[in-house]
This record gives structure tokens, sequence and C-alpha cells, in this order.
């Protein structure tokens, strides 16, 4: 009776044993499949000729993009902003009389700081009084007359005036990112047959195209400096002068 037992349960434990070296390799040979399905896709992500192509659009700016607004300060708040509406209402008026849509006017910034100082005798900093600035982006679509509109506005508001930035923009790229798209296909497109030609390889269809874009408006200088014997200020020189839209994409080429 006890022998029967032991060989039962000796038994029980071999099928055990040969269950688990049966699931193991079975585990290890999944996990082999997947390695080599991994491989197997990481090879064929790396088939093929890749290229990168770009296009380049060379436009004229249609817009004036200017970073303009007041600067006040005073021993109260109140004060300082009482002086900085009155000049940028001034600064406004002269926008909106120049035919500058409110649309095209949005404020960028308005904070309120206080002015410290240091006191000796006490060895501390005090509140000597409060700093109000009050800036806008206005966009101005009377390129010719920019500069005009640009003096014009600063001087209506005198020494609170602020102007931090002067770019041109186009105000529909669109159609020019078109063109760029279709000019950088092309280059990528024949980059790709340049190669397949060198290689002795036909080009297949492409089996994976990326694009990225880019845009640079040209930065200009606000300058009015009024030239030693010049009786008054001169008109601010504003010219868009010129600008590229670029895009590139890159491309995968299948071989056949």
């Amino acid at each position: 009776m006890q022998k029967t037992t032991l060989l039962t349960i000796f038994l029980s434990l071999a099928l055990v044993v040969a269950a688990g070296f049966g699931l193991s390799s079975l585990m290890t040979r999944q996990a082999a499949a997947e390695n080599t399905n991994n491989y197997m896709t990481f090879s064929q992500q790396n088939n093929g000729i890749w290229v990168s192509g770009q296009g380049k659009v060379t436009v004229i700016p249609d817009i004036v993009v200017v970073q303009m607004g007041v600067e006040t300060q005073a021993q109260n708040i109140s004060d300082a902003q009482q002086q900085a509406a009155v000049a940028m209402d001034a600064m406004i008026n002269v926008l909106e009389e120049a035919g500058i849509t409110q649309g095209d006017i949005k404020t960028a910034n308005y904070n309120v700081q206080p002015i410290y100082t240091w006191d000796e005798q006490q060895r501390t900093s005090i509140i000597t009084g409060y700093r109000v600035a009050n800036s806008v982006t206005v966009q101005i679509r009377q390129v010719d007359s920019a500069g005009e509109i640009i003096d014009e506005a600063v001087r209506a508001s005198g020494d609170a005036a602020r102007v931090n930035n002067v770019y041109f923009t186009v105000d529909d790229p669109e159609q020019y990112y078109t063109l760029a798209r279709e000019r950088a296909m092309a280059d990528a497109k024949s980059k790709a047959e340049q190669m397949a030609a060198l290689s002795g390889v036909q080009l297949g269809k492409p089996t994976y195209i990326s694009e990225g874009s880019s845009y640079y408006p040209p930065v200009i200088r606000y300058d009015t400096a009024v030239k030693e014997g010049d009786s008054q200020t001169p008109a601010t020189p504003i010219s868009p002068g010129e600008t590229d839209i670029i895009m590139n994409v890159q491309i995968v080429y299948a071989i056949q």
C-alpha cells in the first residue's frame, strides 16, 4: 500500500515537472518569436531609400506687427494708472484714426509694480512709487505708411511711449505653404531618384512621409534718432524687404 502511494506521488511530481518544462519552453519560443517579429519590423522600417526635401518661397510681407505701449510712474498707484490711461488713449486714437481696426489692436501686457528705494536709516527697502506698464500688439496693414503711423502714435503718447519690437508677417501664409510643400516633395523625389540610379535599384512608392514647416519673419530696428543739424525728427523708415517661407519633408521610398 505504501509502495503504491509513493509511486503515485512520484508520478504526480514527474508530471508537474514535465508540465513546467513544457510551459517554460513554450514561453521561451514565444519570446523568441516576438523578438524575431520586432527585429523584422525594425528591419522593415529601415528598408528603402530615406531622403529629405526642402521647399522655399520668397514673399514680400504685407503686415507690419508692432509691440508698443506706455509706461508711467508716480508716487501713488492712482496717479500712475491715470497717466498711463491718458497716454494709452492718445496712442489708440492715433492708431484708429489711421484706419487700424480694433481687431488688429490686442492687449499684450498690463502690470502695476511698486518702485523700491533703499532707506539707509531703516536699513530696508521702502516703496517710494509705482510703475504702470500697458502694451498692445498692433497689426498695421498699410505697410507703406507704417513708419508714419508709429511716429504719430509715439508722438501722441509723449515720454510715456514705448516701442518694444517691430517685425513683418504675411496675412495668409497657407497659399505659400502649399507651393513650398510642392517644391519640398519634388526636391525629395529628385534626390531619391538619383540615389536609386546610383545604387542600381528601382524606386518604389513612398512608404513614409513626414513634414515640418518654419516661417522666419525678419526683425527690423526701430530708430528715431535725430541727426546732427536736423530741425526735426525724421520719419521712421519701415521697409518690409523679403522673407522666406520654408517647408521641410522627409520621405521613405520602397526599393523594387
